[in-house]
């Protein structure tokens, strides 16, 4: 039964590191393991909004404080640290959250390359680098690791080119990643939201009207008619990184309200 203790405390004693977690999806997940028992590292550029989590996310077990970390994952040397201080702090890692992620506007005929290269070293590279660090003590634990991904990763969709080859890049590093360490039992997964009502759409280049006419149409995109909540991805993320999906590995799976089923025009 959900509302049972153990199911309460099911990551007590597991130390999580989410990327990305001062708002969104990121930030959802965070107050989702905290309410499991987890004991976390949040990172995330904005330390006044970190703080905000972490003082919206119940102090549950022994946890009456969570790491903070601020800093810039396209930085190899603020990624290093942010992964050390993790590793300081707690002395091991059980769960890597990688969903830090950037979006943007644009086509094949007005995306840059220095747009381009944004994206990609935001959302494929830095998380590449973190997952390269994150192993050895993921091997260790026998722990895993959820990637955020996209629908745009499953499906294409034209006006986004730079996000849709940097979120088909993630699903394709979590398969290999995945084979890669299953030996080693470590599971490696995504998921792949649809539309989610979180500030990266404005942030990626919509206004406030843009962005309104973008959430009206997810009713129509999206086969369950409404785009979806940062706490169903977050519930979803700790369901891949629980026990409960023991036998999961190399895993996309989509929490879009079945907009990847679908073929609207």
């Amino acid at each position: 039964m959900e509302n049972s203790e153990e199911n309460k405390m099911e990551f007590a004693g597991k130390v999580v590191l989410i990327t990305g977690a001062s708002s969104g999806i990121g930030a959802a997940t965070a107050k989702h393991f905290a309410k499991l028992g987890a004991s976390l590292a949040l990172a995330g550029r904005n330390k006044e909004n970190l703080q905000k989590v972490a003082a919206e996310c119940p102090k549950v077990g022994v946890n009456k404080d969570y790491l903070l970390l601020t800093g810039e994952l396209t930085n190899e040397g603020q990624t290093k640290a942010i992964f050390d201080e993790t590793i300081n702090y707690y002395g091991k890692l059980d769960v890597l959250v990688n969903n830090a992620g950037i979006g943007i506007t644009g086509t094949i005929e007005n995306t840059s390359l220095e747009q381009y290269d944004r994206v990609m070293n935001t959302n494929v590279r830095s998380l590449y680098h973190l997952t390269s660090l994150a192993t050895p003590h993921l091997i260790k634990s026998k722990g895993n690791i959820v990637n955020v991904s996209s629908v745009n990763g499953i499906r294409a969709f034209p006006g986004v080119l730079a996000y849709c080859v940097s979120k088909a890049a993630v699903d394709q590093f979590t398969r290999c990643v995945a084979l890669e360490l299953a030996s080693k039992q470590v599971r490696v997964n995504a998921v792949n939201p649809g539309v989610t009502i979180t500030n990266l759409h404005k942030r990626g280049g919509l206004d406030q009207a843009q962005y309104e006419a973008f959430l009206k149409r997810s009713q129509e995109t999206h086969a369950l008619g409404r785009p979806g909540e940062p706490e169903e991805v977050a519930k979803t993320i700790a369901f891949l990184a629980s026990d409960d999906a023991s036998f999961i590995t190399g895993a996309t799976l989509p929490v879009d309200g079945g907009r990847h089923a679908m073929c609207p025009r």
